[in-house]
């Protein structure tokens, strides 16, 4: 055999032995982090739950959920705000029966830890515009946000939620995010006129429901509880019959983003699942 054909299959020999760079590059999500958003006391648990416990306290938790794509990072919901975990006692809320706030470490921090900056988020998508949801949006002012359209233009009542530069994708309805079925945002409004929920397909964990605010606690979800300050009754409902229709078909668990005790026997991050 001449040189140059050594050479020529030698090079076809390593190139068959090599990955192309779509293997090389998994498609699809392979790590899915929960990150500490927010630890709350409430004062009156009956507010979320109409007829229960009257009165009484109870603790909640406020997570986020770093999601890794072959195509990049999508932050799912973004927390109290930063800046309360300077506050010693929290953030004490303006009515007692609702839920004072603390941080015990910054979402900001939590990231770094992890090696992801601000600007490595592709997509910042949020379950609603209450402030223990988007309190730290604007730490990714390059990042894309998804959120429904019914959401981004109802006139809240707690005033301007997004500066009017932050780039943004305002959805009608359910949303494929990166194309291949991996993770989708699945409208469920009535806490909210534009509440949305998140599907998530892991490759061993297997599909995960992240709920955002349209379930609570998981009595209330067994029991079909609805809060007594959700925007639409009805709609909240039709959301949740949506919900368990969803996790029927993709075999989906729920993932209820305030439940302490749920979040209490889940992987936090740096630990993540996959």
């Amino acid at each position: 055999m001449k040189p140059a054909q050594i050479i020529a299959a030698a090079s076809l020999l390593f190139a068959a032995t090599q990955p192309s760079l779509a293997q090389a590059q998994k498609p699809g999500v392979d790590r899915l982090y929960i990150l500490a958003c927010g630890e709350g006391r409430a004062g009156d648990q009956s507010r979320w739950s109409p007829g229960v416990n009257v009165g009484q306290p109870f603790d909640m938790v406020d997570n986020c959920y770093l999601i890794h794509h072959g195509q990049g990072y999508l932050l799912w919901d973004t927390g109290v705000a930063d800046a309360i975990a300077a506050l010693p006692e929290g953030q004490p809320p303006p009515n007692p029966a609702m839920t004072q706030w603390r941080r015990a470490k910054t979402l900001a921090a939590q990231l770094d830890a992890l090696g992801v900056k601000p600007i490595d988020i592709k997509y910042v998508a949020i379950s609603h515009t209450h402030p223990d949801h988007i309190g730290n949006v604007e730490l990714f002012p390059q990042s894309m946000l998804l959120v429904q359209k019914a959401e981004y233009e109802w006139p809240s009542p707690l005033g301007p939620r997004f500066k009017a530069e932050h780039p943004v994708t305002k959805l009608e309805g359910d949303h494929d995010v990166f194309g291949d079925g991996s993770v989708m945002i699945i409208s469920t409004p009535g806490h909210t006129p534009g509440h949305q929920s998140l599907l998530v397909k892991l490759p061993r964990t297997g599909a995960v429901l992240l709920s955002g605010d349209a379930v609570h606690f998981t009595d209330n979800w067994d029991n079909r509880r609805v809060p007594s300050q959700n925007f639409d009754k009805d709609k909240t409902l039709a959301s949740l019959q949506r919900m368990a229709d969803v996790m029927e078909k993709e075999k989906a668990q729920l993932w209820i983003n305030h439940d302490k005790p749920m979040s209490d026997k889940q992987k936090h991050a740096p630990e993540f699942y996959e």
